[in-house]
């Protein structure tokens, strides 16, 4: 669980972002290719995402030992070209210090070029920057109008909800399983972590390629920065293309299969109805024709109802993978 504490002044600077940030979209892509979750829907998606990267993209691959990057990687411009400036201009005693931590529980030693980055090479830069470049063109760039067009529905969605119902309501609403008590706004997290605001405030970051819980850069003297899942999370593909054959969405139908997707995890009604972008009632009638056909399990847990995938639910997704 993560702990954010609020002062009465932060909360009248809670931010959502304008526009979306390309790096930050592109680092949860990745981190949605590696987490190997849900193969139904994205198997193919890693594949032909892993397949199409050129080799001037690989370099990125180093700076993730053992599933951990480094926060000088996290930047939340909405310009690109600002962005991979950003990432340049990082202290390099930052630099230093994330690349200890990253190597240090691999238990394996850095490249060439990654000990040259950690002196500050200006060439080691410039290889980096080339990869972000080419990983972002490759990734994300195909898709990028789409991530614009679903960025500016859930910025709609997030200021309907502040105007009608205010801040409070709007952050739990944002994040399934999060809670606000008073000043303290708790999010589902694998590990314990508390954050104290002191005036910084909070910029909130949608993402549609990431499914996971909530991911929080805590950077000193700048505002704590929540991106959190939006939508299904399924492969976003360009206007235009046809999107890769799915054997269980031909047999169900795409939200129901979705639903049986998303359902790895146990989640609420309302929380399938907001990844999926449809309403509580549409959602609730699907998942009473998938209970019906004993691919999921309802229960109650305290006020909220939750759905889980059954047996043979979770098995009818890995055969029709």
């Amino acid at each position: 669980m993560i702990r954010i504490h609020f002062t009465a002044a932060d909360f009248a600077r809670v931010r959502f972002a304008p526009r979306p940030a390309p790096l930050q979209e592109m680092n949860t892509a990745f981190l949605k290719v590696a987490c190997g979750d849900d193969p139904l829907l994205f198997g193919h998606w890693r594949r032909r995402l892993l397949r199409s990267l050129p080799r001037t993209a690989l370099p990125l691959r180093d700076l993730v030992p053992a599933g951990q990057a480094p926060t000088f990687l996290d930047v939340f411009s909405d310009s690109l070209v600002e962005g991979l400036d950003s990432v340049r201009t990082t202290p390099q005693d930052l630099v230093r210090s994330e690349m200890r931590r990253v190597y240090g529980s691999s238990g394996s030693p850095p490249p060439p070029w990654v000990r040259a980055l950690y002196r500050g090479d200006s060439d080691a830069w410039s290889l980096l920057r080339r990869a972000q470049q080419a990983a972002f063109e490759t990734t994300l760039r195909p898709v990028w109008p789409l991530v614009q067009d679903l960025h500016r529905d859930e910025f709609t969605r997030h200021a309907l909800t502040v105007a009608e119902h205010g801040t409070a309501t709007a952050l739990t609403r944002l994040v399934g399983a999060s809670h606000l008590d008073g000043t303290l706004w708790e999010l589902p997290a694998p590990a314990s972590r508390d954050i104290t605001l002191n005036g910084r405030g909070v910029l909130l970051l949608p993402t549609f390629h990431w499914t996971g819980h909530p991911l929080v850069g805590d950077h000193p003297d700048q505002p704590v920065t929540v991106t959190y899942p939006a939508g299904p999370g399924l492969p976003l593909t360009p206007s235009g293309a046809t999107a890769p054959a799915d054997a269980l969405a031909a047999v169900l139908g795409r939200t129901r299969a979705a639903i049986l997707g998303l359902l790895a995890e146990p989640h609420s009604t309302s929380d399938l109805a907001r990844r999926l972008r449809v309403s509580n009632a549409t959602a609730s009638a699907h998942t009473a024709a998938l209970r019906g056909a004993g691919l999921l399990t309802t229960a109650r847990a305290g006020r909220a109802v939750l759905h889980r995938r059954t047996e043979l639910g979770a098995l009818l997704a890995r055969r029709a993978e």
